[in-house]
C-alpha cells in the first residue's frame, strides 16, 4: 500500500534569520517566505527590522516558484555573509 505522507521539502519556503550583537545594541530579524499567488506565479515576502518592532515588508513577484526560491536562497547567502544566522 502507498504511504500518503507528505514528502520532505528539499528547498526552504520559510526562513527566519537573526543578528544580535549586544555590544552594538543590535537586535535585528530578517524573515523570508515563498507563497503562491492566485495567478500561477509566486511571491517572495521579505520582512525585516528590529526584534520586538513591526519592521518593514517587501513583496517580490516571480513568474514561478523556482525563481522565488532561488531569490530566497541568494538573499539568505548574502544575509549570512553580513552576520545573520538561523
Amino acid at each position: 500500500m502507498f504511504d500518503a505522507a507528505p514528502q520532505l521539502e528539499v528547498f526552504p519556503r520559510d526562513l527566519d534569520l537573526k543578528r544580535i550583537d549586544p555590544a552594538c545594541n543590535m537586535k535585528r530579524f530578517y524573515r523570508m517566505t515563498v507563497q503562491r499567488d492566485l495567478f500561477g506565479g509566486s511571491s517572495l515576502i521579505r520582512e525585516w527590522g528590529r526584534i520586538g518592532q513591526r519592521g518593514q515588508t517587501l513583496i517580490e513577484q516571480h513568474p514561478d516558484e523556482g525563481q522565488a526560491i532561488n531569490s530566497l536562497l541568494k538573499l539568505a547567502r548574502a544575509k549570512r555573509g553580513r552576520g545573520y544566522s538561523a
